[in-house]
């Protein structure tokens, strides 16, 4: 019986994936195009979406050099919140939170978002002061905030290890329960659909080569499938961004790092929130699939690899053990790392750039997959008008010269 029922789900799952229409089309590389967006994530999907469907541009291409999402939107944790220090960034991840709310139905795609509420914990009582210093700055910024003891911290995760005696103990924490967690892949897959359907070319396989440039001005680029001329370049290349930058003659204030996490065998429910701590680096929080998935910080050297240093998980799971005591017999399933590029303030950069209609969104270190829908829509607005959106006008390049920069270090707290 139960090799016939094996035999009957294989049967079933085959036939059922014959004749299913492609979310999104394969076509032909165009000669020439309106504007082209570099990068295939989350960030350069959403802002082909936007651009699009907001601002009338139909003609656009979306160049990917491997496949959708197979950059650090495939590789990523998840979360999704927006309580950050300064009103700045709380303006522009609150932006985002807000339409990730309605996401699903703008885009007609679950992207299983999940308010399940993000903690952030204090270990000493200096760290307690910033935690409700952001608190206040939040709720000024009219970002919900609030701070919860141990006893709360024990009913909103009952796994967490309360005991004053470990290494670190819990003071208590900050929550923010409107945030929660998303599907990486479903955000890519959704924005791609959605641009798809509005006239959107994705292109596949395609790397970029080269920009052309003349007088000052962005005319095209040169790519594996052959030359595109266009007269707007919108960059979203997550850690390649300063490859790209080179070839048009920019230098970015960008390090580029491994971000690593991992990923234990799937259990029943025991997590029904997500516990952050900068103190130890580490956080975790649970998949639909009963995964627990498991943060850590940045490796500490530069790189382009999509792999990281032992030591860095080795500390990450001495941290996770000790705050979550019934994980130290869970096996770890598979490990893997992405990489992100940060700029000296922890902030992003979505600016134009000294040569004309070539535009730049990176920077977002640690945390650009919860910017998705807000990064897209305000980039979107900045290269259909040529100016920028009030929210991301405090992230233009020009803050390096000015001094004007929105340091982000604590309130990015651990990699997320």
């Amino acid at each position: 019986m139960a090799n016939y029922s094996i035999l009957t789900l294989a049967r079933n799952a085959l036939q059922r994936h014959r004749g299913w229409p492609q979310a999104w089309r394969s076509p032909t590389l165009r000669p020439s195009y309106d504007a082209v967006i570099i990068g295939g994530g989350g960030h350069g999907l959403a802002t082909a979406y936007y651009l699009a469907k907001l601002h009338g541009m139909r003609n656009i291409a979306v160049l990917e050099k491997g496949w959708i999402g197979g950059g650090n939107t495939g590789r990523n944790t998840t979360i999704v919140r927006s309580n950050y220090l300064n009103p700045e960034s709380a303006a522009i991840y609150d932006h985002a939170l807000n339409l990730w709310e309605g996401l699903s139905q703008e885009l007609n795609f679950n992207v299983m978002f999940s308010q399940r509420g993000v903690i952030n914990l204090a270990h000493d009582p200096g760290e307690e002061r910033e935690l409700r210093r952001r608190i206040y700055a939040n709720q000024l910024a009219g970002v919900d905030a609030e701070w919860v003891g141990p006893t709360q911290l024990s009913e909103l995760c009952p796994i967490l290890n309360l005991d004053p005696n470990i290494r670190y103990p819990v003071m208590g924490g900050t929550l923010q329960r409107r945030a929660g967690v998303a599907r990486h892949d479903a955000v890519a897959w959704g924005y791609a659909r959605g641009a798809d359907r509005h006239g959107v070319h994705i292109i596949q396989n395609c790397e970029v080569t080269g920009l052309d440039i003349r007088e000052g001005r962005i005319e095209g680029v040169q790519t594996s499938q052959g030359a595109i001329r266009t007269p707007k370049v919108g960059v979203v290349a997550a850690g390649h961004s300063s490859v790209l930058a080179a070839m048009a003659d920019i230098r970015l204030p960008l390090d580029s790092h491994p971000l690593q996490a991992l990923v234990s065998e799937p259990v029943k429910p025991v997590m029904p929130t997500v516990i952050m701590s900068n103190k130890v680096h580490a956080y975790m929080s649970q998949s639909d699939k009963g995964e627990l998935v498991i943060g850590a910080g940045i490796d500490p050297y530069n790189s382009y690899t999509q792999r990281g240093s032992l030591p860095v998980i080795e500390e990450t799971i001495r941290a996770i053990v000790e705050l979550f005591p019934i994980t130290s017999r869970l096996k770890m399933m598979r490990q893997w790392a992405g990489i992100v590029d940060i700029c000296p303030d922890a902030s992003p950069i979505i600016s134009a750039t000294p040569v004309k209609g070539l535009y730049f969104n990176c920077g977002w270190g640690t945390g650009g997959f919860k910017a998705t829908p807000g990064s897209g829509h305000v980039f979107a607005h900045t290269l259909a008008k040529d100016a920028a959106h009030p929210i991301n006008a405090p992230f233009a390049l020009e803050r390096f010269y000015s001094g004007a920069l929105v340091a982000e270090h604590g309130a990015a707290a651990v990699a997320h």
